[in-house]
């Protein structure tokens, strides 16, 4: 918005020119996290003390860690502040004829709205479990799929023309036309070395990265400021491959696939960090508001857009690690309990409890060591992430 006004004004007079800064990407990346970190810093006092009219508090499971009882009735929902500061701050300083930060913005917002729902109905209903999971899974699943179907042609194409031409076409060959390589899967460490996904292949991978992403970050999110410090490093990072599949020069110079527009997600994942510090000065231990699922899931899905778009899907995974070990704690729970208890006529646990943060918390680690500690080990990941941008 504020830079088609400075390109406005200074098509007025050559006394504007100054406004040819709102031209560079990195500029108004900066003005983005400084704008979304102040919104939040601004408006979070208000949105607690509004939750906390609402009387609208976290219910504590029953079977959850008996030290979290204490927080029962803290404010919760949370995440709408967040999702407040981003869209705010996006829509003021990117590019609005960008269609990658729109896709990520209603896919943001998309999951924004299903935790929401989420939220409602354990706060409403006092129900600690919320959305049955496989009426959750279901929205999950048609935002992620529509998504998958838009990004599979428009990262191919560099117009909305283009992309409905395509989609036309493969719909009228029988669902059979070929990507360009960098619509492959790309492998890091490799110099230009991607693997073929054909287009149900990518749409297949697109959907569970952004589902499986939203799951794996809602799970983490567990403890005080445990998810939202990893989420501000891991989208830092993404907002870096952002900048250069966006660029020519350093696509070219660094072996990435050019990916015309995506630089302007770097305005979305800096928003995203500022937003992210700015929640996280009042959900740091004893945290004052809680982001729910309506921020969880919505973060989630956000990485997981933008990792596609960058084609970055293996280094997502390897940044998120904590998120990735979290979601196979719980499905290795679960499994191992389904297990022996059809073998040995009772369930046993794998881990003293999932997600995995409450293992540790079983095992002596104080809250703010398993947070602080995981935050370490997001840091070291997302420089191994970074590492790939050059060793390859």
């Amino acid at each position: 918005m504020l830079l088609s006004l400075a390109q406005w004004l200074q098509s007025l007079s050559p006394e504007f020119g100054f406004f040819r800064v709102f031209q560079y990407l990195t500029f108004r990346a900066v003005m983005a996290a400084m704008t979304a970190l102040l919104i939040g810093l601004a408006a979070g006092p208000w949105v607690i003390r509004r939750l906390t009219a609402l009387k609208i508090g976290q219910p504590v499971r029953g079977y959850g860690m008996e030290t979290h009882l204490v927080k029962s009735g803290t404010p919760t929902m949370g995440g709408v502040l967040i999702l407040l500061a981003i869209a705010i701050s996006t829509l003021l300083w990117f590019d609005l004829s960008n269609r990658f930060v729109w896709i990520v913005l209603i896919v943001t917002l998309g999951f924004g709205a299903i935790g929401w729902a989420d939220d409602w109905r354990k706060v409403v209903r006092k129900d600690p479990e919320g959305m049955p999971s496989r009426e959750k899974y279901l929205w999950q699943s048609l935002v992620g799929l529509l998504a998958a179907l838009y990004l599979v042609f428009s990262i191919s194409e560099s117009s909305n023309a283009r992309v409905m031409e395509l989609f036309l076409n493969w719909v009228g060959s029988g669902f059979d036309v070929n990507l360009p390589p960098k619509a492959g899967l790309m492998l890091p460490f490799f110099k230009e070395v991607s693997y073929p996904l054909g287009v149900l292949g990518f749409v297949i991978l697109t959907y569970l990265v952004i589902v499986g992403a939203s799951n794996a970050v809602n799970l983490t999110d567990g403890l005080d400021g445990l998810a939202i410090m990893p989420v501000v490093m891991v989208g830092s990072a993404l907002g870096v491959f952002a900048y250069v599949t966006g660029s020519a020069v350093f696509s070219r110079y660094l072996f990435f696939p050019h990916i015309p527009g995506s630089g302007e997600l770097l305005i979305f994942c800096s928003a995203m960090a500022g937003a992210g510090l700015a929640f996280l000065w009042f959900n740091t231990h004893p945290a004052q508001v809680f982001m729910g699922d309506v921020g969880a899931l919505a973060l989630g899905g956000a990485l997981g857009t933008i990792a596609v778009i960058v084609r970055q899907e293996i280094v997502l995974a390897i940044m998120g690690g904590i998120f990735v070990a979290e979601a196979v704690s719980v499905m290795v729970q679960v499994g191992y309990f389904k297990y022996t208890r059809r073998k040995f006529g009772e369930g046993r646990r794998f881990f003293r409890m999932a997600p995995l943060h409450h293992h540790f918390e079983k095992a002596g680690w104080k809250e703010t060591q398993v947070v602080v500690r995981f935050w370490i080990i997001t840091m070291l990941l997302c420089l191994v992430g970074l590492s790939t941008l050059k060793l390859r």
